[in-house]
């Protein structure tokens, strides 16, 4: 069974190594490989555990039951697979949106099986709940998953360039306006 629920501090090490191996496997080839050889599951624990710690909007997604392979999981009741966080939108200025979805991150195994629209379902509904009226998310333009966002229902507002380890990449800007959009289309693709 595939689940999704509010992190607690005890998942920032499972959240960590998702989003190591998901950055190492979406970003080869599109970020240096030293870079991302480099990213640290334990650097990354800490980041998260002090998100979750402090109420940040992390949500997981586990596998349990016959949805997780018996061998190599032991006595693990069940794996996360996934996860995001979202929250007020961050930065300076004028935001594209009320509420940000900051990351989105589920590992290959577990992708075409509702996992990236249960968590984007989650967290437009904690942005909601919050009193966020309309959310956004970037993404790298080079990024092989971003066409399901779109499917999504965002609609992309702007482009911009960054540095990531030195290196310069362009991140696109998906909205939903209002965040009720999401919440509708997520819905839609559920069915």
């Amino acid at each position: 069974m595939i689940q999704i629920r509010r992190a607690t501090p005890a998942d920032a090490v499972a959240i960590a190594a998702v989003h190591v191996s998901v950055w190492r496997s979406a970003y080869a080839g599109i970020l240096p490989e030293a870079y991302l050889a480099r990213l640290s599951v334990t650097r990354q624990a800490g980041h998260y555990g002090a998100g979750i710690r402090s109420g940040a909007g992390v949500l997981v997604a586990t596998a349990s039951g016959d949805d997780l392979p018996d061998e190599g999981f032991g006595d693990l009741r069940s794996r996360i697979i996934g996860f995001a966080t979202a929250g007020p939108a961050r930065g300076s200025g004028r935001p594209l949106a009320e509420g940000e979805v900051e990351t989105l991150y589920v590992l290959d195994d577990w992708r075409d099986r509702g996992v990236g629209r249960g968590l984007m379902l989650a967290a437009g509904a904690h942005l909601r709940a919050i009193g966020c009226r309309s959310a956004f998310l970037w993404v790298l333009r080079d990024n092989p998953s971003r066409w399901f966002y779109r499917r999504m229902g965002g609609r992309p507002a702007m482009d911009m360039e960054i540095a990531v380890a030195g290196q310069p990449v362009v991140q696109t800007a998906y909205v939903w306006d209002p965040i009720d959009r999401l919440l509708t289309e997520s819905e839609q693709q559920q069915h």
